[in-house]
């Protein structure tokens, strides 16, 4: 067989995978869980908003630092800051590999190394927590509102992911930090499926597997 002919079946046998990951996400992300779910009405008492916030890539929830009886004072610091007395009125949290997201800042910095190595799911995972006090909601910034359990249940995923103890990784600013967490990251649960499993849980209505920003995006309407 001629070496040309040989790099082709090999590039030919190497889109295989990839393209049933593309098709499977593409299927699974359109398919909703909790489809009879709806947004509460403006009458309904104990409601929370939150928002589903992307950079295109990445997905997070945003949540209030105090709010329906859960108070993350408890478990985030001000004292974790670089500069005590930072902490936020609200709280945007991540969830992703621990290298991918502490050794690259900016994405000029990402290296293949450490994509193949979060891919395969082979490190530890941290929760990245940004305090913020205002930020105007958008295509990118979308609000949500949960009626009080869901926002407990909600609250209570994301709480359930942070590792034991108090492991603490100053962050990119002044104004956030890394915890441990608990899982793995890899290729079939990325940080937009952590998002993803973290509205589900809360009962919101949201694709059944999420593992691209669009994939939980769609289900959260822009303002």
């Amino acid at each position: 067989m001629k070496p040309q002919n040989l790099l082709r079946i090999t590039l030919e046998l190497a889109l295989i995978p990839l393209g049933t990951y593309i098709g499977a996400a593409v299927l699974l992300g359109h398919i909703p869980a909790n489809a009879d779910w709806r947004a509460p009405g403006a009458p309904e008492l104990g409601t929370v908003t939150i928002f589903v916030q992307t950079n295109g890539l990445h997905t997070g929830i945003v949540v209030p630092t105090v709010a329906n009886g859960i108070d993350w004072r408890n478990r985030i610091r001000s004292s974790d800051l670089p500069h005590p007395g930072g902490m936020g009125t609200w709280l945007a949290f991540g969830w992703g590999d621990r290298a991918f997201y502490i050794d690259t800042p900016t994405w000029r910095q990402v290296r293949l190394l450490t994509i193949v190595r979060a891919l395969i799911g082979t490190g530890p995972t941290v929760l990245h927590v940004d305090h913020l006090d205002s930020f105007t909601a958008d295509a990118s910034w979308r609000p949500l509102k949960l009626r009080r359990a869901e926002y407990r249940r909600l609250t209570a995923f994301v709480a359930a992911t942070f590792a034991t103890g108090h492991d603490v990784t100053p962050g990119y600013t002044s104004r956030d930090v890394f915890y441990a967490g608990r899982g793995h990251y890899s290729a079939l649960r990325t940080c937009n499926v952590w998002t993803g499993d973290a509205l589900r849980t809360a009962g919101v209505r949201v694709g059944v597997w999420t593992p691209f920003a669009s994939d939980v995006m769609r289900w959260v309407p822009a303002p």
